[in-house]
């Protein structure tokens, strides 16, 4: 069964989640340098199928984007000339780094894990698919 990608993008570094096959939970899959992410999905497209990409998209709390969203429609350009046939969603990613730590301390991370920005970057991904996941579930 085709995948649903979930990307919270950021200069450094970027997390990738993905669904499961039947797409009610998103996993944490991977962080990856900034400048290596499409070569990576490229990799990733040919042993799994996607159906969906689920972008984090970084907004102000008066829901106009963030100074970070420049370096996310970059990404998204590159993305969808990479991936033409392949949709892509955005989702509001306010505070999924809080949330994201606040995961890490619920399922017992210990607080040196807690700093690898990288596994934060992970979990953050996890959440924005996962949000995009429990939305889509109620409009069936």
């Amino acid at each position: 069964m085709d995948r649903i990608v979930g990307i919270d993008y950021g200069r450094k570094r970027v997390g990738v989640a993905v669904s499961d096959p039947l797409r009610i939970f998103a996993s944490a899959l991977e962080t990856v340098p900034s400048a290596k992410i499409i070569e990576y999905l490229q990799r990733y497209s040919e042993n799994e199928r996607i159906e969906r990409f689920v972008v984090g998209y970084p907004m102000n709390l008066d829901n106009a984007p963030s100074e970070a969203a420049a370096d996310v429609d970059a990404f998204l350009k590159q993305l969808k000339k990479r991936f033409p046939d392949i949709p892509v969603t955005l989702e509001d990613e306010r505070f999924t780094s809080v949330l994201a730590h606040r995961a890490m301390i619920d399922g017992g991370v210990k607080k040196m894990a807690r700093r690898d920005k990288a596994a934060v970057d992970k979990v953050s991904a996890a959440l924005i698919l996962q949000t995009f996941l429990d939305r889509d579930k109620q409009t069936i």
